[in-house]
């Protein structure tokens, strides 16, 4: 129907006519007005932090030359679309590429486009469809199969839903659909099969290279009906004897598998006997102690679940391989110790033991482990296993090398240190809004998806010099915890809901995530809140409030960044929004969906201006 739609408006469109201007000096030879009302389509529907309203007018393209912004040109045709960043927003009209045949790129990166994905139908010549970062929803078209061009195709972060149809085009080459709410199996074609398992990360899309899809159950067999056996006329009766020695037989053999069980029991508690010894050895090379040895011992089955495991990559282990592993503490926190855990396998895991959740029952404990299990984005440290018992509750992550936030911004201050510059601050915040956002859009039931957002717990990936990839860890936990006693000892004690007692929100994380930018922006170190004092004294954002309303702006910058004097006005941008996040009304902070694309487009004007 789209195939017939972009023929019959093509056809109602002369291809070229004509033009020359008495004004200009140019003398236009032709141009192609379906291309050029298609774009002024887009123009009036769509809304955009650039005035395409004044630089779209006039002929799009001359010879191979075009002044319209995010338009390129060949032999008089728009042969490049591309409109990143520039807070684009609205629905796409419909079939309003299908005029632009001689299209090769298109893309519209990091906006804030809703609705359907475009229709593409028609477009031979299309090598580069580029849609991530936006707010696309609905199916993958299927008849993006059929572009035989095709060689980059990316629609990551955004809200599509149904199955990812079956690419088996030759010429793909890059290809992501991660992060949407796609469902179902990944198509075995050949093309999908080069791809990683990044490029398909959704918590429903199974098949390689993700988990295995379950194989759904045989139906039941059909048995025939159990012949019907005539009764017997005579009965014969079996003598005294007879039945007697039945008896007999029947009870020797009942003592004698009575009497087998109780040695194969003593024969078992003997060996778990011996091995007390080898656990407390283990006790004192590391993180395990007695309290943990004793837990693995349980024999109800009611009070202790083994290890689960989420992440396929990873080498299977047991408890005992987790008890056997040498290790060292990574940090102590409000939830309890972590341990960077190196098993015989070479494999390395972070593993944190736990507190203050003894009362909860297993089905609790394992629903929400679960539910955390699965969530797969690039920006949250992922969760490998579980482990459950009633007095022991571990929770298996993977490890990430490089120390935390906190420990970038704020250790070793003074002579020697290497800075970290305004560039890889400014990434490293995007990386945390991207996490952040996504957890919020994962946990709709999750009243504070997060709870526990500080510096400390995000943790740094070094990829080189000033480069850096930064992961959110110590997510979830809200829901296990007992009462509010608990719950003001995580991140979300700062908030000012919290200690007057209002309704909590995901907005709570917002503010953590404000108190974060301040950090990144100004060097200094939030203070905390003492469990059960409600004042906030020397507040970071209180300060930094003050700072701005006595246009001292520029004093609030930490001194390691205020020599990058062209990021001055990013940095106060950012500052923005950081009080806008930590603003003392819940309602007013923004979503972190706006807070993202705000990031991102700072981001953006920031790498043009170097």
């Amino acid at each position: 129907m789209n195939f017939i739609l972009c023929v019959f408006l093509a056809a109602a469109l002369p291809l070229h006519f004509p033009l020359t201007s008495p004004v200009s000096s140019f003398h236009f030879n032709e141009y192609y007005p379906g291309e050029r009302d298609a774009l002024l389509q887009l123009r009036n529907s769509m809304t955009s932090s650039f005035n395409l309203h004044s630089n779209w007018t006039g002929p799009p393209c001359i010879g191979n030359l075009s002044r319209w912004f995010g338009v390129v040109c060949s032999d008089w045709h728009v042969t490049h679309l591309v409109l990143e960043g520039i807070q684009l927003s609205g629905s796409l009209p419909p079939a309003f590429l299908c005029h632009i045949t001689f299209l090769t790129t298109l893309s519209f990166t990091n906006n804030s486009i809703f609705g359907p994905l475009p229709n593409l139908t028609s477009l031979a010549h299309l090598q580069s469809v580029l849609l991530s970062y936006n707010r696309f929803a609905g199916s993958i078209p299927s008849d993006y199969i059929e572009l035989p061009s095709l060689q980059q195709l990316e629609l990551q972060q955004n809200y599509l839903q149904g199955q990812i149809p079956p690419f088996n085009q030759s010429t793909l080459i890059d290809f992501n659909v991660s992060y949407n709410y796609l469902q179902g199996s990944i198509p075995e074609t050949d093309v999908l099969r080069r791809f990683p398992e990044t490029s398909f990360s959704n918590l429903d899309v199974c098949g390689f290279p993700l988990k295995l899809c379950p194989v759904p159950p045989p139906p039941p067999a059909i048995l025939p009906p159990p012949p019907i056996i005539p009764p017997k006329d005579r009965k014969k009766k079996l003598p005294i004897w007879s039945i007697v020695s039945i008896a007999v037989a029947a009870a020797l053999i009942t003592f004698l598998l009575a009497f087998i069980c109780f040695c194969c029991y003593k024969q078992a508690h003997k060996k778990e006997t011996a091995k007390e010894p080898e656990a407390g050895a283990t006790s004192s090379a590391g993180w395990t102690d007695k309290k943990l040895t004793l837990s693995q011992r349980t024999e109800d089955p009611e009070r202790r679940v083994e290890l689960e495991f989420f992440d396929r990559n990873i080498p299977v282990f047991d408890l005992d391989d987790l008890l056997r592993s040498s290790a060292e503490v990574l940090g102590k926190g409000k939830l309890g110790t972590t341990y960077k855990s190196n098993l015989e396998s070479n494999a390395v895991v972070a593993v944190k033991r736990v507190k203050n959740m003894n009362c909860l029952s297993k089905k609790e404990f394992i629903q929400q482990m679960q539910l955390l299990g699965k969530l797969r984005h690039e920006n949250l440290v992922h969760i490998i296993s579980f482990y459950y018992s009633k007095e022991e509750k571990l929770v298996i992550y993977e490890y990430v090398p490089n120390g935390n936030l906190f420990e970038l911004l704020h250790d070793n201050r003074g002579v020697g240190r290497v800075p970290l510059n305004w560039a890889a601050r400014l990434s490293v915040v995007k990386d945390v809004a991207r996490g952040l956002a996504f957890l919020h859009r994962s946990l709709p039931s999750h009243k504070v998806p997060h709870a526990n957002l500080k510096s400390s717990n995000v943790l740094i990936h070094q990829n080189g010099p000033q480069s850096y990839r930064s992961k959110l860890t110590n997510y979830g936990f809200l829901p296990l915890l007992p009462s509010k006693k608990y719950s003001q000892r995580l991140a979300i004690g700062r908030s000012p809901e919290f200690s007057s007692g209002k309704k909590l929100t995901h907005k709570a994380d917002v503010y953590c995530f404000g108190i974060i930018l301040l950090e990144v922006i100004t060097g200094r170190i939030p203070s905390e809140v003492s469990p059960g004092n409600d004042e906030r004294e020397d507040d970071l954002s209180d300060w930094v409030k003050t700072a701005v309303n006595n246009d001292w702006s520029t004093d609030i910058l930490d001194v390691e960044i205020m020599a990058t004097r062209e990021g001055h006005d990013d940095m106060l941008k950012l500052t923005e929004i950081a009080l806008e996040c930590t603003d003392v009304a819940p309602e007013k902070r923004p979503k972190m969906t706006e807070v993202l694309r705000r990031i991102e487009e700072i981001e953006f004007n920031s790498r043009a201006k170097s």
